[in-house]
């Protein structure tokens, strides 16, 4: 068969055209480190490779995502801790106070410092996190969540939800805690706990000193007795009124709170008996009460677990009445025995209010671990994305390198070959 020059010119050109695309190729892989340096190297490859990186970075926002939910709770926890503080150091003030040798003017002394302490309790309820955001408002962090109103009295402004973040494809953790949980809450075991003043219509106290009883009636307790009785739970008052047909005068009756009104009924009454005073034990609803002193005529004492609708839980409130009555004179029987019934009372709360501070800082530690477990499955799954690329695109050095010397010998024997075929002509034998 004839085989003509431009032939042989053409077979040749076309041949070191394809060693030196091959030898090209190699160099641009061992520059890169890539084998699949274009999709078309190996297209399952490359399109694999694609979802890998998508995959890889959503990862990576997961893991942003919890570098600021790791911020948020470690603010919240050192917050909580602060505001634990706070509490325990009010409760020494308030035990402090209670001693009967203290004059009005200590007491009002300590009433000057559970007011600073008051006032940093505020300060703690309306901090915000680095991005001027307030942390215990819920999602209505644009505003201090927390503010006085006319009277004088601390009021939540924000909502009641907890603001979350997606921290891991299946998990949205809350990454804050709403005031309502902190500073008007109460832990799920809080007991009853007894306020000496009287009620309003909807049966909940008036704090002030117009809803003073007039007696000078104390109690102790209340202590749980029974707690399978099966009125414990429910809300009680107790309720003095004159009564001749006995000895003392005075006669008290025990009413539940029930279907949304106090059951004053005689026939729904829990109790009822001659007040005597000097250390009388009442019972009822599983609980005791043990009352001392004198009683007047529409005195009242609730009885209520705290955190119930009758007795709301409220950090800032127990501190105004503890204030309050530490900064005003107690010289009759009526204002010692407030003294000593609110002072009891605001322990109480205060014991409530410190349980209920160390179970939300609790849930905030338990969050923080949460994120570190969830940080190592995250670390994992990056490493296990990286070697899967790394599979799916990255050169092996050695097949490369073999492969690079390949071509290149393979691209000059073409080069030799086309000197040699060029010359070959009838005209060098003539």
């Amino acid at each position: 068969m004839r085989i003509s020059t431009v032939t042989m010119y053409e077979q040749s050109t076309a041949s070191i055209n394809r060693q030196q695309s091959d030898f090209l190729k190699v160099s641009q892989q061992i520059a890169s480190g890539r084998r699949v340096v274009n999709p078309s190297d190996d297209p399952q490859a490359a399109s694999r490779a694609v979802r890998v990186d998508q995959s890889q970075a959503i990862t990576q926002q997961y893991t942003d995502s919890r570098v600021s939910a790791r911020n948020s709770l470690a603010q919240t926890e050192s917050i909580l801790n602060s505001i634990s503080d706070s509490i325990i150091s009010a409760k020494t003030r308030l035990v402090q106070a209670s001693s009967d040798t203290l004059s009005d003017v200590d007491r009002e002394s300590i009433a000057s410092e559970l007011k600073g302490i008051y006032e940093t309790m505020i300060g703690q309820a309306n901090a915000t996190d680095g991005n001027g955001r307030y942390l215990f408002g819920g999602y209505a962090d644009n505003a201090p969540p927390f503010v006085k109103n006319s009277e004088g009295n601390i009021e939540y402004k924000g909502d009641d939800n907890a603001r979350q973040q997606r921290i891991d494809a299946s998990r949205l953790m809350p990454v804050t805690e709403n005031g309502i949980s902190i500073f008007q809450s109460v832990p799920s075991g809080a007991g009853y706990v007894a306020e000496a003043v009287k009620s309003s219509d909807g049966g909940q106290p008036i704090a002030g000193v117009e809803g003073r009883n007039n007696g000078s009636i104390t109690f102790s307790g209340p202590q749980v007795s029974n707690v399978n009785d099966p009125g414990y739970g429910d809300s009680y008052r107790v309720v003095f009124n004159e009564d001749t047909t006995v000895d003392s005068g005075v006669s008290y009756q025990v009413q539940r709170f029930s279907e949304g009104e106090w059951q004053e009924d005689p026939a729904d009454l829990v109790v009822t008996g001659e007040y005597v005073g000097e250390g009388q034990q009442l019972s009822f609803g599983g609980v005791n009460v043990t009352l001392t002193g004198s009683a007047e005529p529409d005195d009242e004492i609730l009885v209520a677990q705290s955190g119930s609708e009758q007795r709301p839980a409220d950090l800032f409130r127990t501190m105004e009445a503890a204030i309050r009555v530490l900064e005003s004179p107690a010289t009759t029987g009526a204002e010692k025995a407030e003294l000593r019934n609110t002072l009891n009372t605001s322990m109480r709360d205060l014991d409530n209010a410190l349980d209920n501070v160390l179970t939300v800082r609790a849930s905030a530690g338990a969050k923080l671990n949460e994120l570190d477990v969830v940080d190592a499955v995250g670390s994992n799954r990056m490493l296990n994305y990286e070697q899967t690329l790394s599979d799916l695109v990255d050169l092996d050095y050695a097949d490369a390198i073999s492969e690079y010397s390949l071509r290149q010998v393979g691209l000059q024997a073409s080069q030799k070959a086309f000197v040699d075929i060029k010359g070959m002509s009838l005209f060098d034998f003539m």
